[in-house]
C-alpha cells in the first residue's frame, strides 16, 4: 500500500529525513512515533503528495504518489483519505458541506445523493443528522475529529492516513474516538498510517510500529519487537509504559 525509498527531505541547510525506507502493506494499521521535530508530519506530507522530497521516492498501491500524469495523480488521490492534526475543517462551511467537499470535487453526484452520503458519513462517526447544519465554531473538539474523519471518509478509501488523531482531546474523548478508529477499520477494512504520541492509542490500535529518530526509521516491527530493541528514544518511549507492565514503582 504504502512504499517509501531512500527518502531525502531537507530544508535549505536542514536536513529532515535522510534515506529512510518505509512499507506498509493492506490491511495493517501502522503506527509512527517519533520525537518531537523529527520529522513525522513532514513524512506523512511525502506520503500522500504534499511535500517533494529532495530524494527518493514514493509509491501508493505500486503508482508514484507524484505520477508525472495529471489524470491518474487525481485518481491515486481518490484512493487515500487524510485526518489533519488540528481536523483543518473549512471554517466557513458547514458540516455537510465540509463532508460533501470531496463529493461534489468528483463531479459525478447529484445533490440529493450527496445528502445522502453525508448523513451516511455522519452515522458511521456517530454523529446525528442534526449536526449536519452546525459550523466548524460550533463543534467541541471530539466532534471537529468525527467530522474530520466522516470527509476523509467520504470516498470510502483504501488508505487512511491519521496525524495525531487524538491530540487535543480529554482522556475520554480519546479514547472513545479511539474505539471508533478500531471499530471503522475492523468494519472497512482500510489500512492505515498513523502518527500518534500517545502510548494509549498506539496500545489500542497499532498492529506495527515503526520509529522515526535520527532522521531515518531505526526500528520497525510488531510492537512488541519494537519494544525491546535498544536504542535512547524507543527505551525513553516506552520507559514509563515497561515500568507499569512490569508492576515496578514510577521514577
Amino acid at each position: 500500500m504504502i512504499d517509501v525509498r531512500s527518502l531525502y527531505t531537507r530544508f535549505g541547510e536542514l536536513e529532515v529525513h535522510r534515506g529512510v525506507d518505509l512499507q506498509v502493506e493492506r490491511g495493517q494499521l501502522l503506527a509512527l512515533v517519533g520525537g518531537s521535530g523529527s520529522g513525522k508530519t513532514t513524512l506523512l506530507r511525502a506520503v500522500v503528495g504534499l511535500l517533494i522530497p529532495h530524494a527518493g521516492e514514493v509509491r501508493l498501491f505500486g503508482q508514484p504518489v507524484l505520477d508525472v500524469d495529471p489524470l491518474r495523480r487525481r485518481a491515486l488521490r481518490q484512493r487515500f483519505g487524510v485526518l489533519f492534526q488540528q481536523g483543518a475543517l473549512f471554517s466557513a462551511l458547514s458540516v455537510h458541506d465540509n463532508i460533501a467537499f470531496p463529493l461534489r470535487e468528483l463531479r459525478r453526484f447529484d445533490e440529493a445523493l450527496i445528502d445522502d452520503l453525508v448523513r451516511l458519513k455522519l452515522a458511521m462517526v456517530e454523529l446525528e443528522a442534526r449536526h449536519a447544519c452546525l459550523m466548524p465554531a460550533q463543534l467541541s473538539g471530539g466532534m471537529v475529529k468525527r467530522v474530520a474523519l466522516a470527509r476523509a471518509l467520504a470516498l470510502e478509501p483504501e488508505l487512511l492516513v491519521l496525524d495525531e488523531p487524538t491530540a487535543g482531546l480529554d482522556p475520554d474523548r480519546g479514547a472513545s474516538f479511539v474505539r471508533l478508529l478500531g471499530t471503522l477499520q475492523q468494519e472497512l477494512g482500510f489500512t492505515v498510517l498513523m502518527v500518534t504520541h500517545d502510548l494509549a492509542t498506539l496500545n489500542a490500535l497499532a498492529t506495527r510500529l515503526a520509529v522515526l529518530a535520527d532522521q531515518r526509521i531505526v526500528a520497525c516491527g510488531t510492537p512488541a519487537d519494537v519494544r525491546a530493541i535498544a536504542h535512547p528514544f524507543i527505551d525513553n518511549f516506552f520507559g514509563a509504559d515497561r515500568t507499569a507492565a512490569e508492576g515496578k514503582p514510577g521514577v
